[in-house]
């Protein structure tokens, strides 16, 4: 009889690879009823012949890497898994990961589908288009894949803190309770693609930081997957400053709508100004998005066709 420590990769959220009740962690166990396992947090403690524990750790494997990339895990998952290698139900093409309960988050479109291929080829990613082409969701699912697979330590997630056409006045709280609204959208984007223990984990260990645009300089910006959202309404000096913060190991994407600007009119936006400036440079790519791209309620698409052509008439007018 020997004693053998298995240790849990620490991506893995446990509460699901245990499974209510340790219903899974049971399920495995009783595919090897000659081994003794006593399971705490990320670690197995395995007692049994070298070639039980061998086999046993082999299945383990199997099951945790299946959680890690897909979010969920059943008894019936866990029996399929070891039988019959990866179910037939979550594979999928143009796959970027699989989110909370096992929800499929896919590039659904060509745009989208060259956001997730130009991320692994460049360093500097400009994804810019109109509301609900899902440009920001997509850039985040790549950085949430990227710490799965180890690609990063750490997301960096930043939007500047400007009202859209509205004076918020006064919030009460302290500075996060301050800075909260704006980056709510990056939130639920999280919540969706990363179980909620796990994620309250990540946040206090600031493995996953989400902070005002404000608050990047200084810093740089290593071995981490960096996002600037509504980059629109960014200045000049601002952009210029938050690209500056790449560090070796880093990737950034920047997204943006240029139609949807809430700077003063008197103001440039930095991410025309990127856009221009750092136009066939190396190690960047830019992917424009368009009302194609669009991924929300079919209505949204039509108000931002409309839009579009009532601005392109009042552009003819003024010429």
């Amino acid at each position: 009889m020997s004693d053998y420590l298995i240790e849990l990769n620490d991506t893995l959220d446990t509460a699901t690879f245990y499974g209510v009740n340790n219903q899974n962690i049971s399920c495995l166990k009783n595919m090897h009823p000659k081994v003794r396992v006593v399971a705490r947090g990320y670690h197995l403690k395995v007692s049994g012949s070298p070639d039980e524990i061998e086999a046993f750790e082999k299945d383990v494997r199997k099951v945790e890497q299946f959680c890690i990339d897909n979010n969920t895990l059943t008894e019936d998952l866990v029996l399929e898994i070891i039988k019959g290698g990866q179910p037939a139900a979550y594979r999928h093409d143009n796959l970027i990961l699989h989110g909370v309960n096992g929800k499929s988050i896919l590039a659904r479109t060509p745009n989208q589908q060259r956001l997730f291929r130009d991320f692994d080829r460049n360093d500097l990613l400009f994804a810019v288009g109109p509301a609900g082409s899902g440009k920001t969701y997509v850039a985040i699912a790549l950085a949430v894949r990227a710490l799965k697979n180890k690609e990063a330590k750490r997301i960096i997630l930043s939007r500047p803190a400007v009202e859209a056409g509205e004076k918020l006045g006064f919030l009460p709280g302290d500075m996060r309770d301050k800075i909260d609204p704006y980056l709510q959208p990056l939130y639920d984007a999280l919540q969706d693609m990363i179980p909620a223990a796990k994620l309250e984990e990540y946040m206090e260990k600031g493995v996953i930081q989400i902070a005002p645009l404000a608050f990047m300089r200084g810093r740089t910006l290593s071995e981490a997957v960096v996002i600037l959202d509504e980059a629109q309404n960014t200045t000049v000096p601002q952009i210029k400053m938050f690209l500056t913060r790449l560090g070796l190991g880093g990737k950034m994407i920047v997204t943006g709508d240029l139609t949807q600007i809430d700077l003063p009119n008197s103001v440039h936006s930095g991410l025309r100004d990127a856009l221009e400036k750092l136009d066939g440079i190396e190690g960047i790519s830019t992917v424009r998005f368009d009302q194609t791209d669009i991924v929300r309620h079919p209505l949204v698409q039509r108000i931002v066709d409309a839009y579009a052509k009532h601005t392109a008439v009042e552009t003819e007018k003024e010429q």
